[in-house]
């Protein structure tokens, strides 16, 4: 059976193109479940007008449909709470070159 953690486990896999920071890292992620055999993600984009916000959620979709007992994926996109950068975590920040304390 999928759980909530197999499927946020898939869903580190999946990197913003643009930074090469899984979404995960990015702070993009603000809920996951798992209902019966479909997933259901809420997430935000760290831009409205960001080049790859249709290719994310796909990415996403794609990705967490590889697990066994997932057989469909909701992404929900919400733009609140605004996503902000104090929501990268210490790695993503790391992997970004930014202080990890800040």
């Amino acid at each position: 059976m999928a759980t909530t953690e197999g499927v946020f486990e898939r869903i580190s896999e999946v990197y913003d193109p643009a930074v090469l920071v899984n979404i995960v890292g990015l702070g993009l992620i603000y809920e996951v479940l798992v209902e019966e055999r479909t997933a259901k993600v809420k997430m935000t984009l760290a831009s409205q007008t960001c080049p790859e916000a249709p290719h994310i959620p796909d990415m996403l979709r794609r990705r967490v449909n590889t697990l066994e007992d997932i057989d469909g994926t909701e992404v929900e996109i919400v733009w609140e709470p605004t996503w902000t950068p104090q929501r990268i975590s210490p790695a993503g920040r790391e992997a970004l070159g930014l202080d990890p304390e800040e």
